[in-house]
């Protein structure tokens, strides 16, 4: 994992110098870059990380702020914001707080700086990665044809029965499981209770496939506490859709959790 960072201020001052020291002697490297749009956008494939050091600029610099939000929504960028309560206001009333993965002010804890950082590059890190769903299913075409449909943006390994499902993550971790609901032998809800009886394994996210759609087998399926549950009638787009939605949420939760 490269430790890079961008440093975005308006100028270098004694504050500026002193926190790019402290991160680079923590073995950051770090790309100092003006507060202008143009430089930004020279330095912004360097890093996914920005460090947007505050001052009295920002409340001149609307260009600058609707650019940064456009990053952090078109190309996932994480901002952390280093400043006084009202810049960081004012920050807010154009980037939305959502898009902000953290706030720090001055004077800085550059201890706890440093620990955020770390915490946020090993979120992004695994999130740039390939997921890997776990299908558990015993229609062999239904396997089939959602391994196809996924095959483009995610890894997909797919297995008949919940025994099967039990033996994989026993020594596997996958990213999420698709767990039919209905199956022989093991149902879906034994092998979901099974998981979460595990302390290993039992934090896996797991999300229902039914084919029943009605508010009373829903409801019976939302008793049993999944991460969600899929209708199998979806097509390729919704079902895309839905686990893409599924994973952004989950890396908003690890991206804002607070550290223990």
């Amino acid at each position: 994992m490269e430790k890079k960072v961008i440093m975005i201020r308006n100028g270098a001052s004694f504050m500026v110098n002193a926190i790019v020291k402290n991160l680079e002697e923590a073995g950051y490297s770090v790309m100092p870059v003006d507060a202008t749009v143009a430089a930004v956008n020279g330095g912004r494939k360097e890093s996914d990380i920005f460090l947007l050091y505050l001052g009295d600029y920002v409340f001149d610099a609307s260009d600058l702020l609707v650019y940064l939000k456009d990053l952090c929504v078109e190309e996932e960028k994480l901002l952390i914001l280093l400043g006084t309560p009202a810049e960081m206001a004012t920050v807010e009333t154009t980037i939305s707080p959502a898009l902000i993965a953290a706030r720090f002010e001055r004077p800085l804890d550059i201890k706890k700086l440093l620990d955020t950082l770390a915490r946020l590059m090993q979120v992004n890190d695994e999130n740039a990665r390939k997921k890997n769903i776990l299908l558990v299913d015993d229609d062999n075409t239904f396997q089939k044809t959602v391994k196809t449909w996924l095959a483009g943006k995610y890894r997909v390994t797919i297995l008949s029965s919940g025994a099967q499902a039990l033996m994989y993550i026993a020594d596997n971790k996958p990213d999420l499981i698709l767990l039919d609901y209905e199956m022989p032998v093991i149902s879906g809800p034994q092998v979901l209770e099974m998981i979460r009886s595990e302390t290993k394994v039992e934090a896996i996210p797991v999300i229902f496939l039914t084919g029943k759609g009605d508010r009373e087998s829903v409801m019976k399926v939302l008793a049993l506490k999944p991460d969600g549950y899929l209708l199998k009638s979806m097509d390729q787009a919704a079902l895309l859709k839905a686990l893409d939605d599924f994973f952004e949420k989950k890396k908003y939760e690890q991206l804002h959790e607070t550290p223990n």
